[in-house]
């Protein structure tokens, strides 16, 4: 039985069709053993594929005109999801027409029609949104949530973090991901009762799981490529992803400012572009795309709508990868573990009582 195929939103994203099927293009190259479900305008694909030989004779083209703009609001987008190329990927998914979908489209709209499509998991409350960011390490960083869930308990931050080191064990190929929780100091002392609690019960699970758990990081030691899964809610997150890609952007821009200040300063950039050609591949967002929403019955990656063919490819990648590894039945058995060791615990607790 061969791999399931990939679902694609054709219409999501800044530049739509021409980029969507590009980016899938490039990424079968890598993955020629994936056949793809094209969804969208039927025309407007078909123009697109001439362009693309490898990839026409492994897709199927659904088509619809219906498209979810970027202005939408989740409510809008769910009214109209079974006749849009957003949500007719996603029920593709649930019908086990594709085994994953990837679009480039509203994020809140993707969110909520992934949820109401594909509900969660058993064994986990809510859907997280995990995306890989860059380090100074050898891996690149898996974070989550960031932005699905503004108000998280102990309980969806442990799920998160079995829900991110299984990511991680795909992306990274390490055995037992360095797993940490987003907090604002180191000790234990610190933080909120839900962030120690759910510490705690990580603590005590960490050695049934594939990880390695030893508390709480701060948003500065990050990119130092000494942890592999940073584990927050939705509203934190989001704000560390934002003042990260702030950052980025404003490191580029002042080099690039500077390097452009004199003849002096053109002349140091010719001597030195071999590493600024470093700084801006490592910066380049699309180099990390593909953030995936994890804990629901089905596959969902997020491509940044302004990413070029290569970010897109690199989020199709992703989706491969996440399919060729299983990791829902990964996060499915860790869950169990987690389960196992509460158990465990409570009847030495009860015995000692």
């Amino acid at each position: 039985m061969g791999l399931p195929r990939i679902a694609i939103d054709a219409m999501g994203g800044d530049e739509g069709v021409r980029v969507m099927i590009e980016g899938a293009a490039l990424a079968r190259r890598r993955y020629d053993q994936f056949k793809f479900l094209l969804v969208g305008d039927e025309k407007r694909i078909e123009a697109a594929l001439d362009n693309h030989p490898n990839l026409r004779g492994s897709s199927e083209i659904l088509h619809t005109d219906g498209v979810i703009s970027g202005e939408d609001k989740p409510s809008q987008a769910l009214r109209r999801a079974k006749s849009t190329s957003m949500g007719l990927a996603i029920a593709a998914v649930k019908a086990g027409d594709a085994g994953a979908a990837v679009s480039a489209g509203n994020t809140g709209a993707l969110m909520a029609i992934s949820k109401l499509t594909l509900r969660t998991m058993p064994g986990i409350d809510r859907p997280a949104l995990a995306a890989l960011l860059p380090t100074l390490g050898d891996n690149d960083l898996v974070m989550l949530d960031l932005g699905a869930n503004t108000e998280c308990d102990a309980r969806n931050l442990v799920q998160f973090a079995i829900m991110g080191a299984a990511y991680s064990r795909v992306v990274t190929d390490r055995a037992e991901p360095r797993v940490r929780l987003l907090n604002i100091g180191t000790e234990e002392i610190k933080g909120t009762d839900i962030l120690r609690d759910a510490a705690a019960t990580l603590k005590a699970a960490a050695g049934d799981l594939s990880m390695s758990f030893d508390g709480f990081t701060e948003a500065d030691k990050m990119a130092r490529g000494e942890v592999d899964v940073v584990v927050t809610d939705g509203f934190s997150g989001n704000i560390a992803l934002k003042a990260v890609e702030g950052t980025a952007r404003f490191v580029a821009d002042l080099l690039r400012r500077s390097f452009a200040s004199s003849l002096r300063s053109k002349i140091g950039f010719l001597i030195s572009r071999p590493a600024t050609e470093l700084l801006k591949h490592h910066l380049d967002p699309n180099n990390h795309n593909g953030a995936v929403f994890l804990g629901l019955n089905g596959i969902v990656v997020k491509s940044h709508g302004g990413a070029n063919a290569a970010g897109v490819a690199n989020a199709v990648a992703v989706t491969a990868r996440l399919l060729e590894e299983n990791v829902t039945e990964r996060i499915t058995a860790d869950l169990a573990r987690v389960g196992e060791a509460s158990l465990r615990k409570r009847g030495s607790q009860e015995e000692r009582a």
